[in-house]
């Protein structure tokens, strides 16, 4: 779900645009496993400070093709803490 300073711009015809075109370009692969991509990632997450700055809104060296899995672990496990440990989003312990 877009934060409400950022609904205007994904639903602008240069995002849709640009969006259609990198994921044509990636052949609709995801980048980091391979899988069905569904999802036209920034790399650099999205900001009000950021969000009218083409070079990092619709530069396609900036975005990257996901999976749905892959989107969601990009930005809901990015660190998990268990028992003090830490672990990063692929279950490797973090050195502290």
């Amino acid at each position: 779900m877009a934060h409400d300073y950022a609904k205007g711009f994904y639903t602008s015809k240069e995002w849709i645009e640009c969006r259609t075109g990198y994921m044509q370009s990636q052949h609709y692969v995801c980048e980091r496993c391979g899988g069905v991509a569904s999802i036209c990632h920034h790399k650099e997450y999205i900001t009000p400070a950021n969000i009218s700055d083409p070079n990092i809104t619709l530069n396609w060296e900036r975005l990257e093709a996901l999976c749905q899995t892959c989107h969601n672990i990009e930005h809901h496990t990015s660190n998990i803490t268990v028992d003090g440990l830490t672990f990063d989003s692929k279950g490797n312990l973090i050195q502290k």
